[in-house]
Order: structure tokens, then sequence, then C-alpha cells
């Protein structure tokens, strides 16, 4: 018996995740659906994934769990995070699926140690078969290799695009700085301060709205200000990003 959960996760709260939901059910009209909310790059440590990935480890002996995502980058934007989490799920025979790249799924993974060459030549010649068997040994370790090469590229593409997302975001306040723009405060009451630049590149970086790893008051608490302007300075980084 099989179980499919389908992961949908969107990084900010004006995406819609009903998308991912409908493109995993088109294919798993049964499957069990789990949202993740803002959850930014890294999705291994949030409480919910973090559940369901402990629930499929552990298992028992008359299910298997299949984990279903739309895309790679929705189930981590951090390459290294990426891989190991896909290792480590791999190793405990949970199957991944991704709609949008299934080259990398690990049905296919596993069809690659499946198509290995299993054997061990002897044929009386210590010199012949230590040969044979070291290019049987090459060849089954590049199979691996290409196949971990090609789960690790489609990761750092996932860790690229939010890198890009990132830089457009700090161009867009450097040009907004430039231009004598006040960004975030209120109805031109307040001019940009450095105090207010600094919180805002704390939010951009740190916050889970934009691919980081802390919630809105650890972030604004990192950021030593005000809830309303931990909330303005949001908002309008928002609307740069």
């Amino acid at each position: 018996m099989e179980e499919v959960i389908g992961i949908a996760r969107i990084s900010r709260k004006t995406q819609n995740i009903q998308r991912q939901i409908r493109n995993i059910q088109k294919i798993y009209p049964n499957a069990r659906i789990i949202k993740i909310i803002c959850s930014g790059a890294k999705v291994i440590g949030y409480k919910e994934f973090e559940k369901v990935v402990a629930e499929a480890k552990e298992g028992n002996r008359n299910k298997k769990y299949k984990l279903v995502f739309d895309s790679a980058s929705r189930m981590s934007r951090d390459s290294e995070g990426g891989c190991k989490l896909y290792e480590d799920l791999f190793n405990h025979n949970v199957s991944i699926e991704f709609l949008k790249e299934p080259h990398i799924n690990t049905e296919v993974f596993r069809k690659a140690l499946d198509n290995q060459i299993k054997l061990q030549v002897q044929t009386g010649n210590e010199a012949t078969d230590k040969l044979i068997n070291t290019v049987i040994k090459a060849l089954n370790d590049y199979t691996i290799a290409l196949a971990k090469e090609q789960i690790k590229k489609v990761f750092d593409e996932a860790q690229k695009e939010l890198e890009n997302i990132h830089t457009r975001t700090s161009e867009g306040l450097e040009t907004a700085k430039l231009e004598g723009k006040r960004i975030g405060t209120p109805k031109g009451t307040k001019l940009i301060t450095k105090k207010s630049i600094q919180a805002k590149e704390i939010i951009l970086k740190h916050s889970k709205t934009f691919g980081g790893a802390l919630n809105d008051e650890e972030c604004r608490k990192l950021a030593g200000i005000s809830r309303n302007s931990y909330y303005t300075y949001k908002r309008t980084l928002k609307e740069i990003a």
C-alpha cells in the first residue's frame, strides 16, 4: 500500500497555492495535501513539513510513502539542504516525485541503481579480472554520480532563482534611494533614515516572506523596530519585489 502526500508550498501569502494543488490532484486525486505558507527557502525546519518527513521516514511494513511536489523549488530553494533531504528520504525508501522535473524522481534514481552491472569476472587471469572488474565498477560509479549531478543541478537552479529575486529587490531599493523616494515611511511624514534602511535589509534577508528563516516577530526583534514600522517596511518591500 502506498500513501501519496502532495506538498504545496508558497513563499508569500499573496501567491495562490491552489495551482500547485490542482496540478498534484490532477494526477493523484486522492492525495493527502499538506499546505505550507510562507515557509521560506529551507523547507526542513518547519513544523508542518518536518511532521510529514518524520511520518514518511518512519513508515511501516504495510505502507510506503510518496511525496509529490509541483516542482523541486517547492521542496527546497537551498541546494545543499535540498540534496541532503532528497538523499535522506531516498535512503528511507520514501519516493519523491517532481511533476515539472520527472527526470530526478527517486524512481529514476532507483532504476539507475537496479541497472548497474552486477557482474564479477573470473577468467582465471588475475590481471584480466582486475582490469575488467575495475572498468565495471567505474561504469557503475559513473551512473550514480551522473544521477546525483542531475539532482544537484535542479536544486542549484531553484536556489539561483531565489538569489535573483533578492538581487532584483535590492536593486529596486537602491534605485528608489537614488531617486530620493521615501521607502515605507507613513505618508511622507518621515524621511528615510539609516536605521530604516538597515531594518529593510534585515527584513529582506531574514524574513520568511522573502526566503529567510525567521517569522515576523523574530525578524522584527532582530531589526530592533516597532511592529508598525516592521509591517510598513515589509509591505513596501513586497511592492518593490
